[in-house]
């Protein structure tokens, strides 16, 4: 392959985010460096400090620059104190790219690596290894923002957007993810079309796809049914696909089953732009300790490079990272830090990148 140079807008975050961003570029660096191929970073102002600087946490600036790069590579934003008027952190950013880029799909692998004690008893890597295809631009997430609250101050309602646009676009996504994935060749549609209209209408759709789909095996679960079968069962799953809440909170559950979000990772996709994240939030108490684990933030960096075009690169990092796990050269905390810190993590990735 030529040589190729991508540009990343780089968003450090806050809190622990600027520690743990830097941590996954090294990482990044060097798997440029070995399979030569170049990376130009950007660092662009966004998330609550931007806020407090600007009074908006994504100035036109950085969204232009954002619009223009190959990738974004985003660390967690938002402090608990900067909020906006009506109550709500300023400093968050998910919203702002999901719609503004249209980035219609969160996509987050749930998976057990080597020596991460997992919350589930006699599970093994391997045992847990698929991933949440979330809708990203509508749900109940549509409403952000939106809200109506009466004026009594007794009452308040937001309201749940399923389109068939919305629906059909990540329904035929998740069935292409399980193709590519080719693991299970599974894809469970998970939703409350027992109780909500809305939800029959996606089930509905996700019937639809899958009979383009004949290679690939369907299941239904509702969600609540789901959460106790990620906890029971996880190895019954290989791609999920529901509505954006859903998605958000079970991606969560699923992470406490492999050691916590610290070492969860996201992308966000569209047609066009793309940005690529740590789970977690901002940390800030752990923040300038120097025992931020930076896992979630590598893992991203990983996915990035799939979305690059660069899967072999991708590759080589999450192996990388398997090995320093299974080497124990990577220690993670009870609590999920990292032992031996957040640079001594990045070190011991990049020296089984080969």
């Amino acid at each position: 392959m030529s040589h190729q140079s991508f540009t990343i807008a780089v968003i450090p975050g806050d809190g622990i985010g600027p520690e743990i961003i830097s941590a996954a570029i090294t990482v990044l660096q060097q798997a440029a460096s070995r399979d030569e191929f170049s990376l130009k970073m950007i660092e662009v102002e966004a998330g609550a400090a931007a806020y407090q600087k600007y009074n908006n946490a994504l100035p036109p600036e950085s969204m232009a620059a954002c619009r223009q790069a190959s990738a974004i590579f985003k660390g967690p934003t938002g402090l608990p104190h900067v909020r906006l008027p009506d109550g709500t952190e300023a400093g968050v950013l998910g919203g702002k790219f999901r719609n503004g880029l249209d980035l219609y799909v969160n996509l987050r692998p749930i998976k057990l690596y080597p020596n991460v004690p997992t919350a589930l008893a006699n599970r093994q890597p391997g045992d847990i290894d698929w991933v949440m295809v979330r809708e990203n631009t509508e749900g109940l997430y549509a409403s952000r923002g939106n809200g109506i609250v009466a004026n009594t101050g007794q009452a308040a309602t937001d309201t749940l957007m399923i389109t068939r646009l919305g629906s059909e676009r990540i329904v035929r996504y998740a069935f292409a993810e399980a193709r590519r994935r080719n693991k299970k060749k599974r894809v469970a549609c998970v939703d409350k079309s027992n109780v909500l209209r809305s939800f029959a209408f996606f089930r509905g759709i996700f019937k639809e796809i899958a009979a383009e789909y004949p290679d690939i095996e369907t299941d239904f679960l509702y969600v609540d049914a789901a959460a106790q079968a990620l906890v029971l069962e996880p190895d019954r799953f290989d791609v999920m696909v529901t509505e954006n809440l859903f998605g958000d909170i079970l991606s969560d559950l699923g992470g406490a089953t492999v050691g916590g979000i610290g070492v969860c990772a996201g992308a966000n996709i569209g047609r066009d732009h793309a940005y690529f994240e740590p789970i977690h939030g901002s940390a800030p108490a752990l923040a300038g300790k120097g025992v931020a684990n930076p896992l979630s933030a590598i893992l991203a960096a990983k996915m990035m490079l799939d979305y690059l075009g660069r899967p072999d690169s991708a590759a080589k990092i999450e192996r990388a990272v398997e090995q320093a796990l299974l080497s124990k050269a990577i220690v993670l905390n009870p609590d999920g830090s990292a032992q031996s810190g957040t640079q001594a993590i990045a070190e011991a990735v990049c020296r089984n990148i080969f």
